[in-house]
């Protein structure tokens, strides 16, 4: 069954162009990030990284945009991607063709958790008031930080997938705008939602409240072609997480919303696998 899909108007999409993904000098390496944002703040927030990090490494880095998560998850499946950013649950999905080498900070966190958003004047106060309403979720299915783990929330409180109603927006901000806007009960998204500049400045988020929260896990992966060579690799993840050391990788971290890129390894992300096997079933991959 189709899940219907709300798209406030705030949402700008560009088409996705993919350049070639080689590893021969003077090639460009692909760099993709996972639409949690309209392709054009996208652009803006991370196009000032992959230039300095080309820069850095000596080898040009191109950014390409995705208009939305089935698009982009297309091109992980693929490997169409040399450097990609993107959601916990699609590095551990595609763990066997790409090697995670750091983790996003953001407003000076390494770690991000679930939450669900319900309007103050909505009189929910308790998971359990979830049974027959709607909660919008940010992305889709693969959505880790605003649909698998609100679901592990609400599926912990005792409810059933089919007890309550699932809606999608295009991303984790749009979902808090359309809970904020009355198109749904609740809203899927991430601790973090409300103190983007995109997000305060579209809504009053002062009428918003938590519902629930789950624990906090480690942030966006930052991962590598496994195919990709080791000196190329390291040199990437050195130049990611000593950005905030340089007067220019402050800013460019200023611009991309982020206060410092962490280094990680896979087992960081075994908490999101036990959260993905209570939501997905044991019959969904869960790929190391």
């Amino acid at each position: 069954m189709t899940l219907p899909r709300i798209v406030p108007a705030l949402l700008l999409i560009t088409a996705t162009v993919w350049p070639p993904v080689m590893y021969a000098a003077g090639d460009p390496l692909v760099m993709g990030v996972f639409p949690r944002l309209n392709a054009v703040e996208t652009t803006t927030r991370y196009a000032p990284l992959a230039s300095y990090l080309g820069k850095q490494i000596g080898s040009e880095v191109r950014l390409v945009t995705s208009k939305d998560f089935e698009s982009f998850w297309q091109g992980v499946m693929e490997q169409r991607y040399d450097i990609v950013q993107y959601n916990q649950y699609h590095y551990i999905r595609s763990a066997k063709d790409y090697r995670v080498i750091a983790h996003n900070r953001e407003f000076g966190k390494s770690t991000v958790a679930g939450v669900l958003y319900v309007r103050k004047d909505s009189g929910i106060t308790r998971l359990t008031q979830l049974r027959g309403r709607t909660v919008l979720f940010g992305g889709g299915q693969d959505a880790m930080i605003s649909y698998i783990a609100p679901v592990y929330l609400i599926l912990q409180a005792g409810l059933r997938k089919d007890e309550f109603k699932s809606q999608f927006a295009v991303n984790p901000i749009n979902s808090v705008i359309g809970v904020y806007r009355k198109q749904a009960d609740a809203a899927g998204s991430g601790d973090g939602a409300i103190e983007q500049p995109l997000l305060k400045n579209a809504i009053n988020t002062d009428e918003l409240a938590v519902l629930a929260i789950s624990e906090k896990l480690l942030h966006l992966p930052w991962a590598v072609k496994r195919t990709m060579p080791v000196k190329l690799r390291a040199s990437i993840q050195s130049t990611l997480i000593n950005l905030e050391v340089s007067e220019a990788g402050q800013k460019v971290l200023k611009l991309a919303v982020m206060t410092g890129i962490g280094k990680a390894e896979d087992k960081d992300y075994d908490p999101h696998r036990k959260m993905v096997r209570a939501v997905m079933g044991s019959a969904v991959p869960v790929l190391r």
